[in-house]
């Protein structure tokens, strides 16, 4: 199956598509209304608008540096996910989008890095919490925050997850325990980006991991902008094979193409080579 993820509501109904994400929340903090035919995905802890309007918002590690985009290693600005007003707010966000569709996709979820958040809101947490192990209190803030989240949505829950399959490296870097949040979670969706997709085999290498990792169905998202139709194609084929399904990122246009073309050589008996051909 194949799927489009976008910020333009007409593209999610295109045939060539099984199933559309569309962006209600992005990590600009640009929002948009919920749609009926597609899935609506929320940014939940990335934000530039949110952390603009109230640094305060922003995690912060021991030395105080803030986790924005300014700074190396952020793309873009976090919010500290012990923020309870914050977290409402996402609520109320998701709330409205399962009036719309049933069906919700939760992005941008976890702490920024390992050595974040140290505000006071997390320190007192932490403090006044059961856990001697500030790792194993960071999951449980995210754990428990998705376990709410889902408990708001009757339909499909999808979570995007970081592109690292490394045993722990999840854990440490994000706060993200995959074992506890299969419980909630139905499908895991893992961005596979690159500006060419030139070679693969890396792609396939964290594709393979995750299909270690998970015993939930995965699927890969692969970047769609500016790619060469013959390597989205190539790339399209390595992530069905690890995928349950594979989803392009903001171009539906060189998408629908790249799935067009897949389909005529499907018919012709044309093959774009062995996808282990990169090895």
């Amino acid at each position: 199956m194949y799927g489009v993820v976008t910020r333009n509501e007409d593209e999610v109904n295109w045939p060539e598509f099984d199933r559309g994400f569309y962006e209600v929340k992005d990590v600009t903090g640009r929002s948009a209304e919920p749609i009926e035919n597609g899935v609506n995905m929320v940014s939940c802890f990335g934000d530039n608008a949110a952390a603009d309007a109230d640094p305060s918002l922003v995690p912060v590690d021991d030395l105080g540096r803030p986790a924005t985009r300014d700074r190396t290693y952020f793309d873009w600005a976090y919010i500290c996910p012990s923020r309870e007003d914050y977290r409402e707010g996402l609520f109320e966000i998701i709330d409205d989008c399962v009036e719309a569709n049933e069906d919700v996709r939760l992005d941008d979820i976890g702490f920024p890095r390992a050595e974040y958040c140290r505000c006071g809101v997390c320190e007192q947490s932490f403090e006044n919490s059961r856990f001697e192990d500030r790792y194993e209190w960071r999951a449980n803030v995210i754990t428990e925050f998705v376990k709410e989240a889902v408990e708001r949505i009757p339909g499909r829950v999808y979570m995007t997850v970081y592109p690292d399959p490394y045993p722990g490296h999840l854990y440490e870097r994000a706060g993200i325990d995959l074992e506890a949040l299969e419980e909630h979670v139905d499908e895991f969706v893992v961005p596979l980006y690159d500006m060419a997709y030139e070679t693969t085999y890396w792609l396939e290498t964290i594709a393979r991991g995750f299909e270690s990792a998970l015993e939930t169905p995965f699927s890969i998202e692969l970047y769609a902008i500016n790619i060469d139709i013959d390597n989205l194609v190539h790339a399209t084929e390595v992530a069905s094979e690890y995928g349950n399904d594979v989803f392009f990122g903001y171009e539906a246009s060189n998408a629908r193409a790249t799935l067009r073309r897949m389909r005529a050589d499907e018919r012709d008996g044309v093959t774009h080579g062995d996808p282990d051909s990169d090895r």
